[in-house]
C-alpha cells in the first residue's frame, strides 16, 4: 500500500487510473442500482459483450488503416447499437428476448474476435479487452469517460421520476401518460454508456458483476432507490480504489481484484444482514 500510495504522488498513469475508477464509479453506482432494481442484468451482459466487436473493429481499422478512431470510441457506437436493436426487439415482441440477447452477445463478440484476429498484437489486446487494463487509460480515454458519465448523470437528474416509474411499474407508468418505450429506450442507452466505461475498468467478462454487486449490496442496507444510488457509488469508489492498491505492488490482474473486493463486500453485506 505504501509503494502505491507513494507512485501515486509520481505517475501519471496511475493517477488516471486512479480518476477513471471513481469516474466510473459514479455512473455504475446509477445505472446498476436501476439495473438491479429492473433486473435486467442479462441485457447489460449482452451489451457488454457486444463491445468487443466494436473495439476489434476501430483497433483493426486504427491499426490496419491509419484510420483516426479508438477502440473506446468504437466500443461506443457498439453499445448503443445495440442498445438500440434490443430496445426495438423489445417493442416489437414476438420473438423470445432470450434468443434475441443470446444472438447479440453472440454475434458481437464474433465479430470482435473475427477484427482482432486479423490485427497485430491479438492475444494481448483480446486479454485487456476482455478483463480490463484501467492502468493503461490514456488522457483522450479519460476526457471520453468524463463526458459519457456527465451525461449519464445529467440523464438521471433529469428524468429521475419517468426512469423509476418505468423500472418499479411499467403498466401503472403506462396508464400514468409516461412514454414507457422512450425511457426504456433512454435507460438502456444510459446502461450502454456505464457499459463503455466499466469496459475500461475491469473488462468485458467481468461488467456484469461490477454493475450488479455494489449495487445489490447497496440495496440491502437502505429503503430508497436514491440512497440504493448514493451507497452503491460509494461501494463503487471503495472497490474501484482499493482493487487498484491492493493489486499495484503483488501485480495482481487489477480488474478481477476490483471484482473480487466487489463480491466480498457483497457476501459481508448478506451475513451481516443475516446475523442480525
Amino acid at each position: 500500500m505504501g509503494e502505491f500510495l507513494r507512485d501515486l504522488q509520481t505517475y501519471t498513469f496511475l493517477q488516471y487510473a486512479l480518476l477513471a475508477g471513481g469516474l466510473s464509479s459514479i455512473s455504475c453506482g446509477i445505472i446498476g442500482s436501476y439495473v438491479t432494481v429492473r433486473r435486467i442484468t442479462y441485457i447489460a451482459g449482452a451489451i457488454a459483450h457486444c463491445t468487443l466487436g466494436g473495439m476489434g473493429a476501430a483497433r483493426f481499422l486504427q491499426k490496419e488503416h491509419a484510420f483516426p478512431v479508438t477502440p473506446l470510441q468504437g466500443a461506443v457506437a457498439a453499445a448503443l447499437l445495440a442498445a438500440c436493436i434490443i430496445a426495438w426487439f423489445r417493442k416489437k415482441g414476438g420473438q423470445r428476448q432470450d434468443t434475441v440477447l443470446s444472438a447479440i452477445w453472440s454475434i458481437g463478440m464474433a465479430i470482435g474476435i473475427f477484427f482482432i484476429s486479423k490485427t497485430g498484437g491479438y492475444n494481448e489486446d483480446l486479454m485487456s479487452y476482455l478483463f480490463g487494463d484501467i492502468l493503461m487509460v490514456s488522457k483522450n480515454d479519460l476526457i471520453l469517460i468524463a463526458i459519457l458519465d456527465v451525461f449519464v448523470v445529467g440523464m438521471v437528474l433529469i428524468f429521475y421520476n419517468q426512469l423509476i416509474a418505468v423500472c418499479f411499474d411499467e403498466e401503472f407508468a403506462r396508464i400514468s401518460g409516461v412514454k414507457v418505450d422512450l425511457f426504456e429506450l433512454l435507460l438502456l442507452l444510459l446502461i450502454a454508456m456505464t457499459v463503455v466505461l466499466l469496459v475500461q475498468v475491469v473488462g468485458i467478462v467481468m461488467v456484469v458483476a461490477m454493475l450488479t454487486l455494489p449495487a445489490a449490496a447497496a440495496g440491502k442496507l437502505v429503503k430508497q432507490l436514491w440512497q440504493m444510488m448514493a451507497a452503491a457509488i460509494l461501494l463503487c469508489l471503495v472497490c474501484t480504489t482499493g482493487g487498484l492498491a491492493i493489486s499495484y505492488q503483488p501485480d495482481f490482474p487489477t480488474g478481477a481484484t476490483i471484482v473480487i473486493l466487489a463480491g466480498a463486500i457483497y457476501f459481508i453485506v448478506l451475513f451481516i444482514k443475516k446475523w442480525r
